[in-house]
């Protein structure tokens, strides 16, 4: 009999029915994706549990079955929380029946996942995806009840994966909880040698606070000699920060403001590109990283998660604004210089986060607790 494997990620559908691609969706949503592909691949019955766009139930993708809840916009305001929210979840989880239920990204979701595990004797995963879901207080939620939920999920969960040695010391130091370091897994293309890169600089991200667009903006007037393009949408309750940049951006000349694109379609800009930047002040190990390795192109940031861009000579990081333009332009200027700063990273990906070698890592990680 095969093993049943459930991944609860309401913003997935985008990114797994392509024809949706142009809804909100972030980065664990492709990570969701890409994992229960390849859990399919390797004999596992996959399902996944996403809200309702409109598409019918128990639809499959790839080997992957898509169970749908509620529509964002259904219920009552305070009573939608339960129903239909909580209760529309609960009985998707019953109706996947699966052996073991994956959920990432901190808020209440881990919370009822895990109490739903502890009521019918599954197990769970649980995958950190940002530095604060490991610092009290410090998550990404905004009511004091949604983040005690999350927390009694944590404390509950069957296994946590963790991104890094630094979320792993936090998780340890904040909730006394192990965990295990898995890394992402990501598609990695065939490239061809005569593409045309007629981007300079890409920036791919949702537009939040802590992703710092507004520098992006900034860094195209230091370097007006230079072609940067900008992708991503607003996060829902920072659309007035979207908008008011997208403004912004049309009186920059070498700025490019693209707005959404979705996931199937982004990384044909990675391959037009030189370089890729970050903005960011923290994350956990950005999804658009790896995109940028596996397609050899440096990847130039403000925070290097564990080291390992400066380690493994994959990009440079910055220290502030001026260093990064003065990067930037360096670069792009030494054509040889980042071809071998970009095979480093094709490398490194290849090594490391292959969809066999991820895998094999969840199974071990499994297998010892």
């Amino acid at each position: 009999m095969k093993k049943k494997i459930c991944f609860i990620g309401l913003d997935n559908y985008p990114v797994i029915n392509p024809k949706y691609g142009n809804y909100y969706f972030g980065g664990e949503s492709v990570q969701q994706t890409l994992l229960a592909k390849a859990f399919a691949g390797l004999g596992f019955e996959a399902s996944m549990i996403c809200m309702d766009y409109g598409q019918g139930d128990k639809e499959v993708f790839d080997g992957v079955i898509v169970y749908k809840v509620f529509k964002e916009t259904a219920g009552l305001p305070v009573l939608r929380f339960f129903w239909p929210r909580i209760t529309s979840v609960w009985a998707a989880l019953k109706r996947a029946d699966a052996d073991i239920y994956y959920q990432s990204c901190a808020g209440i979701w881990t919370g009822i996942v895990a109490c739903f595990c502890s009521v019918h004797k599954k197990k769970m995963i649980f995958r950190l995806a940002h530095d604060t879901d490991c610092i009290p207080g410090e998550q990404l939620i905004r009511f004091w009840r949604d983040r005690k939920i999350y927390e009694y999920g944590l404390r509950n969960t069957h296994w946590v994966a963790a991104q890094s040695r630094h979320q792993q010391a936090l998780l340890k130091k904040n909730y006394d909880i192990d965990s295990a370091i898995i890394n992402m897994i990501v598609e990695i293309p065939r490239l061809n040698p005569d593409r045309s890169q007629d981007i300079d600089v890409l920036w791919v991200n949702n537009f939040r606070i802590f992703k710092r667009p507004e520098k992006v903006l900034e860094l195209a007037k230091l370097c007006p000699e230079l072609s940067i393009t900008m992708i991503g949408g607003a996060v829902p309750g920072n659309e007035e920060m979207f908008m008011k940049l997208k403004g912004q951006s049309e009186n920059i000349a070498n700025l490019t403001f693209e707005g959404p694109v979705s996931y199937h379609k982004v990384n044909d800009y990675f391959l037009r590109s030189k370089l890729f930047i970050n903005t960011s002040d923290s994350e956990g190990f950005p999804n658009s990283f790896l995109q940028a390795f596996a397609r050899k192109i440096p990847v130039i940031t403000f925070f290097d998660p564990d080291g390992v861009i400066e380690a493994k000579q994959m990009g440079k990081r910055c220290s502030d604004l001026n260093n990064m333009a003065e990067t930037i332009k360096s670069l792009i200027l030494n054509d040889s210089e980042r071809e071998r700063i970009g095979t480093n990273g094709y490398k490194y990906v290849n090594e490391c986060y292959g969809p066999q070698k991820i895998i094999q890592n969840y199974s071990r990680m499994m297998s010892n607790a």
